[in-house]
């Protein structure tokens, strides 16, 4: 039979894999970060790189400049925000491989989970105006309204308080003689 918590459990299998995942995201996000500085650097001087790679090179639908720079960025908060989710779930497999899932702290970690993944959705839409109204860019399904993440938040907001109830009733067990 499949154990869910513990040492050897599916939870620390997730784990190793989001331990994993976490990594790559931060080496993702600093090539990311790497990219838009040169993106800037770019935008004021275009003359640093040869006219055929301006004419060829294309970064998120954008010739290297600032318009891909601000898409870009878009892109790079949307990542920082994973690797924040990332790293909260990191610390929930954590404490259920170490057989507490109701660690108080857990109802801490779902919590802002559900709160950056809101932010991340919310950036999604800020970038998609940015991409309309400022830059000119019309993206299909640009401005358009997602239900799926909003639900996905609720879910992860109905989790945590079934969390703080566990941990509630494992404190009330704890004291009980």
């Amino acid at each position: 039979m499949i154990r869910a918590l513990g040492p050897g459990s599916v939870s620390s299998f997730l784990k190793v894999i989001l331990d994993v995942f976490y990594y790559v995201l931060w080496g993702v996000g600093f090539l990311v970060a790497a990219i838009i500085l040169g993106l800037l650097l770019i935008s004021f001087d275009p003359q640093i790189l040869p006219a055929a790679i301006l004419t060829h090179a294309y970064i998120m639908g954008q010739a290297p400049g600032l318009a891909a720079a601000i898409r870009l960025s878009g892109a790079e908060l949307s990542l920082i925000g994973v690797v924040i989710i990332v790293q909260r779930l990191r610390r929930i497999f954590g404490a259920m491989t170490a057989g507490d899932p109701f660690h108080p702290d857990n109802v801490r970690r779902l919590r802002v989970t559900a709160l950056v993944l809101a932010l991340i959705e919310i950036n999604h839409y800020l970038f998609a105006a940015i991409d309309r109204f400022v830059l000119h860019i019309h993206t299909p399904g640009g401005l358009s309204l997602d239900f799926t993440p909003w639900f996905a938040v609720l879910v992860i907001v109905v989790l945590a308080e079934v969390f703080r109830e566990g941990a509630r009733l494992r404190r009330d067990a704890e004291l009980t003689i």
